[in-house]
Formats: structure tokens, sequence, C-alpha cells
């Protein structure tokens, strides 16, 4: 993966969804996953994201079909899948997963993720703080797949 558009800094993913929803520009310690404006972490990735000073936490959608390729990163990473179905492979391991599924990535382990026919929802942690992810794009807003009636 060519991660030449990712660009380094912080606070500005986090900072910024955080204000969205409480219009003052001060960031909140509390937020509701829709008023978290989604981003563009692969192709047809996205993902809400709240970070501390040392966790990001993600609320990943990846599309029916989707690829996350295979990449890695400075940051352990654990996540759950919360809807549909992926395929993980971590390592030279690989496991299927549908909600309920856990995975465990250490640092600069290569990792890469196959979703199902329905797609896939998944909450990731990562620690330090996903620094990378503050260049990307916003998405188009879209209300949250998950939970269901969002």
């Amino acid at each position: 993966m060519d991660h030449s558009r990712i660009r380094h800094g912080g606070a500005g993913v986090n900072e910024s969804n955080r204000r969205a929803s409480t219009g003052t520009g001060t960031p909140s310690a509390l937020d509701d996953l829709g008023s978290i404006p989604p981003l563009r972490i692969w192709q047809d990735v996205v993902a809400r994201v709240i970070e501390s000073e040392l966790i990001t936490l993600a609320v990943v959608e990846i599309p029916p079909g989707g690829l996350v390729p295979a990449h890695r990163h400075p940051n352990e990473q654990v996540g759950l899948c919360l809807a549909g179905s992926l395929r993980f492979t971590v390592g030279a391991e690989t496991g299927e997963f549908g909600p309920g599924g856990m995975w465990r990535i250490h640092a600069d382990v290569p990792h890469e993720v196959h979703a199902g026919a329905d797609g896939a929802v998944v909450v990731e942690a990562f620690s330090p703080v996903r620094s990378d992810w503050a260049g990307l794009d916003q998405a188009p807003e879209s209300p949250p797949r998950w939970p269901a009636g969002s």
C-alpha cells in the first residue's frame, strides 16, 4: 500500500471530530458515533474515530467484498467484529470471523482483511494513537451501519 497520501500530525482528526457534535470549538469528552464524520482510511473503507492521548478508537465499515490490503504500522491493534463477516490475515495466521470475532496485532506485523458478502463493521483500538490518519479525507456523510437503525 502506498502510504504517501497519509500525513503525520495527531490532533486534527480527533479534535475536528469531537468539535462537530458540540459546535463550540471545544473538544467534548462525550460523543455519539453518528455525530462523528467518517474518514476514508482505504479506497472504500471508512472509519469514525475518537482519540485520547494514548489510544485511537475507530468504528470501521468495510463494504461487501472490500479489501484492506496487506500493510503494517508501528501501532499495536486489537479489534472486534460487530457485524458482517471477514477473513483476517495476521502474519502467517488467517481466521474467518463473524460478530464476536476478535484479533490482536503486534506493532509492525503485516496484516490484511477481506470482507464477506455483506461487508463488515469492526471496532478497533490502536496504541499509540494513529497520527498517520490526521491528514485523511473525510468520506461523504452517511449514517453509521452499526448499531442497526442508527
